[in-house]
């Protein structure tokens, strides 16, 4: 399943395509932002971008000037000719005037994703320098493969579906035992150290921090 991105800040647009595009059998990510767009990018990568120009905080011209490698459709009330030159000049995969027909949107997503990879049955998760692939089982630092246990690949995927969340102790037994009934209270830390040491070892940072008294979240500055 693809996932596209909506970065706007009118929520009666982002509605409509968020239902159009579920519709249509893509995931979807919401960002009502310049700020929080790139917040949310840092830990999920999407397949497509959906971007307004004209957005609280950092704008999406600036937001544009920091996107690598995913291709971006912008999608503004602006229609002078050059705006739109100086948008595709600037990285921009495509530019759609609004108002716009929803059968042309969907054609030109399709044109865009025509040549992407597609994660077959489950999503690639993305914090930092860590990404999770759910469906192959496969994580990796920095493009580095680190093979973990059936029990730390639940733990990791958990906090990466939460990556702001501190998840207790008893949430994370519960959330986690269909997949890993041995884990019990009295093992789980040794499960997150274990965790923590091998990502750590790759390139020396800590991705998961212990809450004390609380439980455990992921590390938003690991140096």
């Amino acid at each position: 399943m693809y996932t596209i991105a909506i970065v706007d800040d009118d929520c009666y647009i982002g509605n409509m395509l968020e239902e159009v595009l579920k519709k249509a059998g893509y995931s979807v990510l919401r960002a009502y932002s310049g700020t929080e767009a790139l917040l949310l990018f840092e830990q999920r990568q999407p397949d497509l971008i959906l971007l307004d120009l004209m957005l609280p905080g950092l704008s999406g011209e600036e937001i544009l000037g920091k996107i690598r490698d995913i291709p971006v459709i912008v999608i503004s009330a602006k229609v002078d000719v050059e705006n739109k030159v100086n948008v595709l000049l600037s990285g921009a995969a495509d530019y759609l005037t609004k108002p716009f027909e929803i059968d042309e949107l969907l054609a030109r997503i399709t044109v865009q994703l025509r040549s992407r990879p597609m994660t077959e049955g489950g999503r690639l998760l993305r914090f930092k320098e860590l990404t999770l692939d759910e469906t192959s089982h496969r994580v990796s630092v920095e493009s580095t493969d680190v093979h973990l246990t059936k029990t730390e690949f639940a733990i990791l995927k958990l906090l990466m579906h939460n990556p702001r969340q501190v998840i207790t102790k008893s949430v994370m037994l519960e959330r986690i035992s269909a997949d890993t009934p041995d884990c019990v209270e009295s093992s789980l830390k040794v499960h997150i150290s274990n965790l923590r040491k091998k990502l750590r070892d790759v390139n020396g940072k800590d991705y998961i921090e212990a809450v004390w008294g609380i439980g455990f979240k992921l590390k938003e500055d690991n140096v």
